[in-house]
């Protein structure tokens, strides 16, 4: 073959190329070097610069080819009260996340979806339906054009997850952010820090462009190994030595090419693997570490529950310390003191407060000299019609100690004064919870065990304990001592949660209470349960002794480590039908303390402001919360009652757990400033009257849930009731009789149950919806949504029906919920 086909001559230098050992001359080979070193390195520029192209997040238009990240706003499918929600998408690495903001990038996730798992569907011009695993997004873009763009992404996006997942052993794409969470409405999972979160990015944006490169290399390599076959292939149908030099020189050129191609991608497997291992070792380091620490905080709060247990049976098991005679019972007085030394003594499981900067910003001085009121008494407004003895004189309004001392009106049917007691069974309170993490809280089924058998309903229901003292204001003829008494009814619904650390059953969806004490006490209590989500009970008292109440009440919860906090959202509203005088007020915050570890106790804190809306007038209690470091008395109330000119009239003092006081002020001025620096204005009041004293527990109260005597008779079975009232629920029967591992399996088919009937309802919905059809959903059946015309807010008020139809024992519109 002449003087080119000498040095070549032979099949084993053809295998040669292969091997990266051309037989030419030195000159063309460093010559050939240096073009092929110049097209490595414009290679190598080009893989650079594809791998920072998946690091760019643009964040709206046409996706960028070769990259998945796209961002933008969509329109999101919540329920059927919000409808669409404005939310911010972003699809990055096969997994499409959204947010509420942008600013919810650096730390909350509201919610990922897979796209290697997932089925893109579009319904119309502007819809696109993502279902993956059981969950579906329901998008709607602004315009087609954004819509055609997103689909546009999510189809290249979910064939390199595709890619990807094939690829590899293990799919690391296809978990969500740490920080992420599949809820609109929760928030309660703790994100991860943002340093972390930088640095898991970081750290997949670097695994990704490696992944780039061994992708453009394997393109590369079967580019120029094809076109070395071909090149061999005609190599071998030569006939003409002249032809077979150039040839063979293109051969060779191939071959080279070939050579550093196979290099790059060996380079970038080994600086992928080193970065795989490296990183992977550093994690695994770290999820030992979590393991560990983990393990032994378990073992840390099981030891501790533990020892909880133990104590509280050798506390519960230790003979009385005080000795009572056989002929002196135990009342609520001494229950009190003992459970105050006890929190006293209890030091290291007790939550403080700083007391001192919520002192009252008055001084109350009582008068000493009758006569010295009487002259001062022209300084104020006439508070009592311009009289100044009418306080002292015994009117229909004026309230002795004596008159709650005990029930006066003797009831016409003998109610039950005992319920069996409480079963003595062990829980350990840990050995639930670590079985509950991860989930979600609202679907976790807690036992019967830290329940008490009452529903919250019926705990709505307790607030009429003491109704004589609605009773006794509807008689009052002076709107401000009327308020006062009206005061005292909202501080007394409290007095029955001081030992009741129990949480009441959650009512279904359309349970109902009645109390009818029409004939013993002259009013009857209706409660319906109108929301699930969120719960909401309605309720509505109506008197035949002067006064009507209703209220709407939401409970919302804190969970804060060591205490719970519980919010009761919605306000109470009271009418005197002779005055026509319209109270308004909230209730304040109640908090139970030593969730995990300690004895549980409860305090209530916050404000009250009682406004008549006919007059004016206004009261304003404040509830202390409790303090180890502070000389007040433990559950204290202070109040001044105002008149519409912001004149104080009555001082109101007393403790939530006890009794409540009034006394007339006679004269006010302003005093020297205190030691923070607020300057407090100085009553001077006659000696105060007593409103209101609580009741004595009933014996044996300890046991049996520290019921009151109206709180034992709430649950007792009766006749001709709803077919949805909480005294037929099972569970929480089966709970009062003591059978709690019957309740408890009772109590989680009561709840599938209503699982059940809500999907219904759901789907139900989402026919109409694909119908054109309107869906109204659920409505309650004794209660309608009104705008109350003093106040403005939408309330559930009582539209009547229900007593008509117990006289007439048809309940055939009622939902069967049992």
């Amino acid at each position: 073959m002449g003087r080119v086909a000498a040095p070549c001559s032979g099949p084993g230098r053809i295998v040669s190329f292969l091997t990266a050992v051309p037989c030419l001359s030195c000159k063309q080979q460093r010559r050939r070097r240096r073009r092929q070193q110049h097209q490595s390195e414009r290679e190598k520029r080009r893989m650079s610069e594809q791998g920072r192209s998946v690091a760019s997040t643009p964040t709206s238009g046409t996706p960028v080819p070769g990259s998945d990240t796209y961002k933008g706003w969509l329109f999101k499918w919540t329920n059927y009260i919000k409808g669409y929600q404005r939310r911010w998408f972003v699809l990055s690495n096969g997994l499409l996340s959204y947010y509420r903001t942008q600013a919810e990038m650096a730390h909350t996730c509201r919610g990922t979806i897979n796209l290697a798992t997932a089925h893109i569907d579009t319904e119309d011009a502007c819809n696109i339906v993502l279902s993956s695993g059981g969950r579906t997004y329901h998008l709607k873009a602004s315009t087609e054009v954004e819509r055609q763009r997103w689909v546009t992404a999510l189809e290249l996006a979910k064939a390199k997850a595709i890619r990807m997942m094939n690829d590899q052993s293990e799919n690391d794409h296809a978990a969500p952010p740490a920080h992420c969470y599949h809820s609109d409405d929760s928030a309660d999972e703790e994100p991860t820090t943002q340093s972390d979160n930088s640095e898991i990015q970081g750290t997949l944006k670097t695994l990704a462009s490696k992944l780039d490169d061994l992708s453009t290399c394997n393109d590369l390599i079967a580019k120029h190994g094809a076109a070395l076959q071909r090149s061999l292939s005609e190599l071998e149908a030569l006939r003409v030595p002249l032809e077979g030099g150039e040839k063979i020189k293109a051969v060779n050129e191939r071959a080279t090419l070939f050579r550093i191609t196979s290099n790059a991608m060996i380079n970038a497997c080994r600086d992928f693997l080193d970065l795989a291992e490296s990183h992977s070792r550093r994690w695994q380091r770290v999820l030992q570490h979590e393991r560990e620490q983990r393990t032994h905080l378990e073992e840390t709060i099981e030891q501790l529950a533990k020892q909880h247990n133990s104590l509280e049976r050798a506390w519960r098991e230790a003979p009385a310390h005080a000795v009572n005679t056989p002929d002196t019972p135990t009342t609520d007085t001494g229950v009190s003191e003992r459970q105050r030394k006890e929190e006293a003594s209890d030091d290291e499981d007790t939550e403080y407060f700083d007391a001192m900067e919520d002192s009252p910003a008055f001084i109350t001085v009582t008068a000493t000299d009758p006569s010295q009121h009487r002259r001062s008494q022209s300084n104020l407004s006439g508070a009592s019609g311009g009289h100044p003895s009418e306080w002292n004189q015994e009117d229909n309004c004026s309230v002795s100690s004596n008159d709650f001392s005990g029930k006066q009106l003797q009831p016409h049917r003998k109610r039950r004064s005992c319920i069996p007691e409480k079963p003595n069974y062990s829980l350990n309170l840990w050995s639930i919870m670590k079985n509950c993490i991860g989930k979600e809280l609202s679907k976790i089924p807690m036992p019967v065990n830290f329940n008490e058998p009452l529903s919250m309903l019926q705990r709505l229901t307790e607030d009429l304990e003491y109704h004589e003292l609605l009773d006794k204001a509807a008689r009052c003829e002076n709107s401000l001592e009327q308020m006062c008494l009206v005061a005292a009814f909202s501080v007394s619904s409290y007095s029955t949660t001081v030992h009741r650390t129990a949480k009441p059953f959650n009512p279904l969806l359309g349970e109902t209470y009645e109390l009818d004490r029409l004939e013993e006490f002259g009013y009857r209590s209706l409660c319906e349960q109108v929301s699930h989500h969120p719960p909401a009970a309605a309720h509505h008292v109506m008197s035949q002794r002067g006064w009507t109440l209703w209220q709407e009440i939401t409970i919302a919860s804190k969970f804060r480590g060591k205490y719970l906090s519980i919010m009761p959202l919605g306000e109470i509203h009271l009418e005197f039908h002779a005055s026509g005088n319209h109270y308004v007020w909230r209730k304040v915050t109640s908090t139970v303390h030593n969730i995990i570890v300690g004895k549980l106790w409860i305090d209530q804190s916050g404000d009250i402001d009682i406004v008549n809306h006919r007059t004016k007038a206004t009261c304003q209690l404040k509830f202390s919360p409790y303090s180890y470091f502070s000389r007040e008395v433990p559950r204290k109330v202070t109040g001044v009652v105002m008149d519409s000119d912001s004149q104080a009239h009555y001082i109101l003092s007393g403790t939530w757990d006890d009794k409540m006081e009034s006394a007339k002020i006679v004269q006010s001025s302003r005093g020297s400033s205190s030691s923070e620096g607020k300057q407090k204005t100085v009553y001077q009041t006659l000696p105060p009257k007593l409103l209101w004293k609580k009741y004595p527990l009933p014996e044996n109260a300890e046991n049996m849930y520290y019921f009151s005597s109206l709180a034992l008779t709430l649950n007792e079975e009766e006749e001709d009731v709803c077919v949805t009232d909480s005294r037929l629920r099972p569970d929480q029967r089966l709970m009062e009789e003591g059978r709690w591992d019957e309740a408890n399996a009772e109590k989680q088919r009561l709840e599938e149950k209503q699982r059940a009937t809500r999907r219904r309802r759901e789907a139900e919905a989402s026919e109409a919806i694909d119908e054109g059809q309107e869906y109204e959903g659920y409505k309650p059946l004794w209660f309608q949504q009104r705008t109350d015309e003093r106040t403005g807010e939408t309330i559930y008020v009582y539209k009547g029906g229900y007593w008509e139809a117990k006289e007439r024992q048809d309940w055939s519109q009622c939902p069967e919920i049992f």
